[in-house]
């Protein structure tokens, strides 16, 4: 989906992390006020790259429905920074609106810092429409990308029994085969979520034997760690006499 280039920019483990996660809040709520909305709104149309991505930034911590319009808008921006603060900033304002813009920019935006803040955008928006980007993402996307799409995907859990049941399947695909240990961490933990809202049926029963295999077969011990924590709050019966018996016989 992603050529060499692109791959270049944002695929090593050490550059999972955005720019924006290490970035301080605008203001400490318990110091200084927030910006003032009206002046933050007014700064998302401000024709300097620097002004627009404070502003964008600014609604990261602001929540006001007003300035949505203005942030999809931005997800267009020229500017990456001003991209990706804007996707952020959407993903603090949620809005049914702004899922197909978000899908569209996740398609084209070559910038991956970008698409990890729209796939995070895409989870907090509690659609059904997110459900085929996102498993998109986890299957084809860079490293980054994919560790929040997982995430993301545990935010199906508030939407629906259809998609919970259509996000099981990329899950357990990218927790079984995903090359990054903290992809799979990421999974075995989404899966986890997942199956508290599901019934016990073949999709639950599917789910569960993924978790299992995982934390009786990964290599890394974190994914096992993950998957036991998944486990042990479903509270499977299958689940958790596994976890006793291995424990028991001194293999974790």
């Amino acid at each position: 989906m992603y050529d060499a280039e692109d791959l270049s920019l944002l695929d090593a483990e050490e550059e999972l992390e955005s720019p924006l996660d290490k970035m301080q809040p605008l203001t400490a709520e318990s110091e200084v006020a927030k910006p003032d909305p009206e002046l933050m709104l007014a700064l998302l149309e401000n024709s300097q790259p620097q002004q627009r991505m404070l502003a964008a930034r600014a609604f990261c911590d602001i929540e006001d429905t007003r300035a949505t319009p203005h942030l999809i808008r931005l997800l267009t921006d020229t500017c990456p920074l001003v991209r990706v603060s804007a996707a952020y900033g959407i993903g603090r304002n949620p809005s049914s609106e702004a899922v197909e813009p978000l899908i569209t920019q996740l398609n084209k935006d070559w910038n991956g810092y970008v698409r990890k803040g729209v796939v995070w955008a895409l989870g907090n928006c509690r659609d059904r429409r997110s459900l085929a980007p996102l498993a998109d993402a986890l299957r084809t996307d860079i490293s980054a990308v994919r560790l929040w799409s997982a995430s993301a995907l545990a935010q199906m859990a508030d939407v629906g029994y259809e998609v919970v049941v259509g996000a099981i399947p990329p899950l357990i695909e990218a927790l079984v085969q995903d090359p990054v240990a903290a992809v799979r961490s990421n999974c075995a933990w989404t899966i986890g979520q997942l199956c508290r809202e599901l019934p016990s049926n073949i999709v639950y029963a599917t789910a569960i034997d993924a978790l299992i295999q995982a934390f009786a077969e990964d290599q890394d011990l974190g994914v096992r760690e993950d998957a036991k924590a998944s486990l042990l709050g479903v509270g499977d019966p299958r689940g958790l006499q596994l976890i006793e018996t291995l424990e028991q016989d001194g293999w974790f």
